[in-house]
């Protein structure tokens, strides 16, 4: 009946993408590693702990990815099936490659979902994604409440509300399907055909030096424990965390702008697409 792609870029040449947050140079060897430790650290661990497994990761590194890295990418894909790797050359290829591989499945609808290299997910992501099928021609699906955590410096988890995020999924019938990657997230604000999911909680942004744009914005008061029992990352990392976690009443401030700064977008977008403001 359907196909569920989970789609993520790793390392692809860009030529406006030269620096990360702090005008550090990427795609070099430090960057890789720092790349590829939160891959094995935060999401990788959490797509291999899906509950359902009725899915393909496809996973595309440039051509350029030199043999270090490419066997730890062989050393992932023994240990996950799911696991896609795909080889090309830079980001013009990124689109073409990923609808080019989906044209090889004849199920009827193609569900596509993107995901970070440095993100996490919930062990039940794919599950709860795949209970709202229901045979649509073109629609996406968008869980708009999930967490963040900061990882590096002051470790603080919260819990985020982001409208058009990188977790956002599409279905659509299997007819020259465009897929989720078809425009960057944010601009999924454009499609009128977008469902809400409010209060389910199954995605995480992990926030670290390496980030080109992201900051924390959480918010609230996050159970570590209950976290961890549905979000899987690496035990050592997971330790880390819970040992070193700032508690909320240290940034209740900081908390509190967050909270208003993320129901103001929220807000303002809604009214923004209800006024007709972002159009195709």
């Amino acid at each position: 009946m359907f196909k569920h792609f989970l789609i993520t870029r790793f390392n692809l040449k860009k030529t406006d993408w030269k620096t990360n947050k702090k005008n550090k140079a990427i795609l070099t060897d430090e960057w890789h590693r720092n790349r590829f430790k939160l891959f094995t650290d935060y999401c990788f661990p959490s797509v291999a702990s899906q509950k359902n497994k009725n899915f393909d990761w496809i996973v595309f590194f440039d051509t350029s990815t030199t043999e270090e890295f490419r066997k730890i990418v062989s050393s992932l894909q023994k240990e996950l099936p799911n696991f896609k790797p795909f080889y090309i050359d830079g980001m013009d290829q990124f689109l073409p490659a990923t609808q080019d591989y989906i044209k090889g499945f004849n199920e009827e609808y193609i569900i596509t979902t993107g995901i970070d290299n440095d993100d996490c997910i919930s062990k039940y992501f794919i599950d709860e994604i795949q209970k709202r099928f229901d045979k649509q021609e073109f629609m996406a699906l968008d869980f708009i409440d999930g967490y963040t955590i900061q990882t590096q410096s002051e470790i603080k988890i919260g819990k985020k509300l982001h409208q058009y995020n990188p977790f956002i999924s599409l279905f659509e019938r299997n007819n020259e399907p465009k897929t989720i990657r078809d425009r960057s997230h944010r601009n999924w604000k454009k499609e009128k055909n977008v469902k809400q999911i409010r209060g389910i909680k199954i995605w995480s942004s992990v926030i670290h030096h390496e980030n080109k744009v992201n900051e924390f914005t959480g918010y609230g008061k996050v159970s570590i424990g209950d976290f961890f029992e549905d979000f899987k990352i690496d035990a050592t990392q997971q330790q880390y965390i819970e040992s070193n976690n700032i508690p909320l009443s240290k940034w209740r401030l900081e908390s509190f702008l967050n909270n208003l700064s993320s129901y103001w977008k929220y807000r303002s977008k809604n009214f923004k697409k209800y006024l007709g403001f972002y159009k195709s």
